[in-house]
């Protein structure tokens, strides 16, 4: 196997790592070791455009058990890559945190842009999910503070990345508990004028495959199987119909805070944004079944992590 990698990413709601080396005989990634942890880095950042030193030292705390583990695989510093997204993107004192990560991990964060993480989450996804038809393929990420639309069929043609998210919608609008249905419909009236502009940048007509990655959707994939535990390897490239995707949504966004606990499945760091999620994800599947006529989505497990850890393993002799 090649020398082994780390890819970070650290977006609104989760900071996560993969280690992976790739396998010789078949020339795929092999995990080593996959971590998430919810330190939430970007609370606050839509209203207040600066983040909260209590996020920033929750997230260096993750990271500095991160670079245990790094250390414990051998991976080499120059083979090590942090990917920061939206609200690093919005944050007035980022480099509070940047210079924080760069003095645990050696490396320093990338702040890259949303057409970057579009294009990551692209291949990470699509090189993992098995069956889709010939032609060009919609993946979409839903992250706490952005959402990304990337066409293409083996790479990228067309995509944007939208000022919406789990966490960022929640702060705008959902603040009861549950939301109430004005709260509901103000949200959406915000998600529907963003995919207005998304459908001007990217063809959704011609889309074959609808595919969604990162955990607002594989935590919906898990409640529409009835999933007692979470299990990655029944969610990775499982179909669900339209209709069920817009059902169990409509039962997340609905529910209280408590009723969601009741879910094992549901990660506790998703328990208050899951609703906000769910809203966008409905709202996309429902635009692009319509544009496309299409009737099921993809799920995939793998999004710009893996996509980050291809592009190292890549590099690696």
């Amino acid at each position: 196997m090649s020398a082994p990698v780390a890819a970070i990413d650290c977006g609104t709601n989760s900071i996560r790592l993969l280690i992976a080396r790739r396998d010789e005989a078949s020339g795929l990634p092999v995990d080593l070791e996959r971590q998430l942890e919810m330190v939430r880095l970007g609370l606050g950042v839509d209203r207040t455009g600066r983040f909260d030193p209590v996020a920033v030292e929750r997230t260096l705390d993750a990271a500095r058990r991160y670079q245990e583990l790094i250390e414990h695989h051998g991976v080499a510093t120059q083979d090590v890559r942090f990917v920061a997204t939206s609200a690093t993107r919005d944050a007035a004192n980022r480099d509070l945190f940047i210079d924080g990560i760069e003095k645990i991990l050696g490396v320093r964060p990338e702040v890259i842009s949303g057409q970057e993480e579009a294009e990551l989450s692209f291949r990470g996804a699509v090189s993992t999910v098995a069956g889709l038809p010939d032609g060009p393929r919609l993946v979409v990420d839903i992250g706490g503070g952005s959402t990304e639309l990337v066409l293409g069929t083996d790479t990228p043609t067309h995509r944007i990345s939208l000022d919406i998210g789990s966490v960022r919608l929640t702060e705008r609008h959902l603040a009861s508990d549950p939301p109430t249905a004005e709260e509901i419909a103000a949200a959406a009236v915000d998600i529907d004028a963003l995919l207005d502009r998304a459908g001007t940048a990217v063809p959704l007509e011609r889309a074959t495959a609808l595919v969604g990655v990162a955990g607002t959707v594989t935590t919906v994939t898990a409640v529409a199987l009835g999933l007692e535990d979470y299990r990655p390897d029944l969610t990775q490239g499982a179909t669900l119909t339209v209709t069920e995707v817009q059902e169990v949504c409509a039962q997340l966004l609905a529910a209280t805070r408590e009723q969601r606990s009741r879910h094992r499945i549901i990660h506790p760091g998703r328990i208050d944004v899951i609703g906000a999620g769910a809203l966008i994800w409905s709202r996309i599947a429902e635009r692009v079944a319509a544009a496309a006529s299409l009737d099921v989505t993809r799920t995939s497990e793998h999004d710009i992590l893996d996509g980050i850890a291809l592009d190292l393993l890549d590099r690696v002799p």
